[in-house]
């Protein structure tokens, strides 16, 4: 099983919100790579939420729900969305400062690829997070 970590601004959409609509497709993506991520999103697999511009912190769990399909916000063929679902939030969000500070999550894709809004996390670095999580 893989892991995963999608951006939003939070006053595009916020985790609150994402749990207020119980589920949503994840789309605005227009990154090669990221589109990519989204198409090895396999169902069941778990994401974390995090607040990019503001906050800067990971605040929740989702989980994928349906695997890729068109984006139905373009005609373009190029892009895809997944279906999230949130899971739960985070007991205490981890913060982009806690992230860089700590040695085990150095080569997180989060700072290794930092304008990507869809990357992957190793197990290794999901079982840290949730660590500094106090989940």
């Amino acid at each position: 099983m893989a892991y995963w970590l999608v951006k939003s601004e939070p006053f595009k959409y916020s985790w609150d919100q994402f749990v207020a609509d119980k589920k949503t497709f994840w789309d605005g993506v227009r990154n090669y790579a990221a589109r990519n991520n989204l198409k090895a999103m396999k169902k069941g697999e778990e994401v974390f939420f995090y607040h990019s511009n503001e906050g800067l912190e990971i605040v929740g769990i989702a989980k994928v729900v349906k695997e890729f399909y068109q984006d139905p916000t373009t005609e373009e063929e190029a892009w895809v969305v997944v279906d999230l679902a949130p899971v739960r939030k985070l007991k205490k969000p981890v913060t982009l400062a806690q992230i860089k500070a700590n040695k085990s999550l150095a080569n997180m894709a989060i700072l290794k690829l930092g304008r990507l809004s869809v990357t992957p996390v190793t197990a290794e670095e999901w079982e840290e997070i949730l660590l500094l999580a106090n989940s």
